[in-house]
């Protein structure tokens, strides 16, 4: 993992680091097992006028990337799940049983959660397949999400550079958490109020 780690980063310094981004984003969506945060950070941090950019990019990888699982699960998850239970870190039969019964409770808020904080995303983008939810809603639930997580910490080095990063580091899935949480006991507040 810390070899994947390194060779993800050293794409910060190189050219073809923006595209990089878009595919390391596109494929954590389904398969691979490190999240996108990390360049997005090192490139944000490398060019901070153009880090709300990389967070386009990052965003639109992981919701193509988001579609992709979900007609993998749609389509072909009986011929593949063996191999995501078995080789894919955070694909197991035991998450994909809390997502169903996530899904049957909260719908949209489950896969906006997953999109948001550090739950594995790649589990809701393949279960929603399985699951059958409403495609729209879930590619909704996903660009917010997934757009909200990735413009954050770009808007945050956009105007604080450098000095950003270790607060970021030190505190993002407490921060991630929080904002979620937050979000969606707005939202019950709201639905309750009425």
């Amino acid at each position: 993992m810390r070899r994947l780690y390194d060779c993800m980063l050293s794409w910060a310094d190189k050219p073809g680091g923006p595209a990089a981004l878009f595919g390391l984003s596109f494929a954590e969506s389904s398969v691979f097992p490190l999240p996108p945060d990390p360049l997005l950070l090192a490139l944000a941090l490398g060019r901070p006028k153009r880090a709300l950019w990389f967070a386009g990019i990052c965003t639109l990888g992981s919701v193509l990337g988001g579609a992709l699982g979900y007609a993998i699960g749609w389509f072909v998850w009986e011929g593949v799940s063996d191999f995501f239970f078995g080789h894919v870190p955070g694909v197991t039969p035991e998450g994909f049983a809390i997502v169903q019964d996530w899904y049957q409770r909260w719908g949209f808020w489950a896969v906006f959660l997953a999109g948001f904080t550090p739950l594995p995303y790649k589990v809701f983008t393949l279960a929603s397949g399985v699951f059958q939810i409403s495609f729209p809603v879930f590619i909704i639930a996903s660009a917010i999400s997934r757009g909200a997580r990735f413009f954050i910490v770009a808007t945050l080095v956009y105007f604080f550079g450098a000095p950003i990063q270790s607060f970021i580091d030190r505190h993002f899935n407490r921060l991630a958490w929080l904002f979620g949480v937050l979000l969606v006991g707005g939202f019950v507040a709201l639905r309750f109020l009425r």
